[in-house]
């Protein structure tokens, strides 16, 4: 069982700026990729970015350019990964709970899609207000 920490988020005006973290008891080299998701009150959960195992990232459209996903490799503990979600310029659209989660590819008919595979931890809420 993957366990998914998310921190770092808080109150913020618009236009300011904060970083996410993500501790997971999982080694990024061990998976496709991790992703940060977000859900409004009253929206279902989107994909914000996501960061694969070779390093590649994809932004939803509505955050490129202030937003930037990365991550830590811990060489000394190899089952255990950081990834962060740097956050710029936000706008009060921004707030939300933000989570993190484990990325995989599912077979989705004669095609491939992303999808979440672990359980949803707490996450951590953003709000965007002034």
């Amino acid at each position: 069982q993957v366990q998914l920490v998310e921190s770092g988020g808080g109150l913020v005006q618009p236009g300011g700026s904060l970083r996410l973290s993500c501790a997971a008891s999982v080694s990024i080299l061990s998976i496709d990729a991790m992703g940060w998701y977000r859900q409004a009150p009253g929206k279902q959960r989107e994909l914000v970015a996501r960061i694969t195992r070779g390093g590649s990232t994809n932004y939803v459209d509505s955050v490129k350019g202030r937003f930037t996903i990365s991550r830590d490799i811990h060489l000394r503990d190899i089952g255990k990964n950081t990834v962060y979600l740097q956050m710029n310029s936000l706008k009060p659209e921004d707030t939300a709970v933000y989570y993190c989660n484990v990325d995989g590819l599912i077979a989705d008919g004669s095609r491939y899609r992303w999808s979440p595979l672990g359980s949803w931890g707490q996450g951590t809420q953003v709000t965007v207000s002034s």
